[in-house]
């Protein structure tokens, strides 16, 4: 009764050290792929300062800026919406876009984005209630959305030009 343990032991063996000897393990590595750099979207700092709303000089009621330079875009968010749906700023100028969060205690900021989707600017998150300007690089005349990055269904039109 001993040898037929003892065979049915080496057998049990035999097969476990060839199992972990096997040639071909049955995968390969692969070493991790790298994604293709992304370029960044322009963006410039902007300066958040808790206080109240005030006027900017050369803002409309609207929110629309001038045409001439250092326009301004007036644009201003509460109750997690904005204010102002649709804004234009010139063509092929920069501009600024004096942004307000009315809303306590809750981030936001304005990014624009082409008809492709592409952020075109990216402006620094604000926490509430605060203010901050952003400086736009000048963008083609043409239709662009503007979104709060941390609340998607923030949603507003710019109209750039014309």
């Amino acid at each position: 009764m001993r040898r037929p343990l003892l065979a049915l032991a080496l057998v049990v063996a035999a097969l476990a050290v060839g199992a972990c000897s096997a040639a071909s393990p049955g995968w390969t590595y692969a070493p991790p792929t790298v994604p293709p750099p992304v370029t960044p979207a322009p963006s410039t700092a902007a300066t958040a300062t808790p206080v109240e709303p005030t006027a900017v000089p050369g803002a409309s009621d609207a929110g629309s800026g001038g045409t001439g330079g250092g326009a301004a875009v007036e644009i201003s968010a509460v109750n997690v919406a904005y204010e102002q749906t649709e804004v234009s700023a010139p063509a092929g100028a920069p501009f600024t876009i004096h942004f307000v969060n009315k809303d306590a205690g809750i981030p936001h900021n304005v990014e624009i984005k082409d008809a492709s989707g592409m952020t075109m600017f990216k402006g620094d998150i604000i926490t509430g209630p605060a203010e901050a300007t952003y400086n736009v690089p000048a963008l083609a005349a043409g239709d662009y959305k503007f979104t709060c990055t941390v609340h998607p269904n923030m949603i507003g039109a710019l109209k750039v030009g014309g």
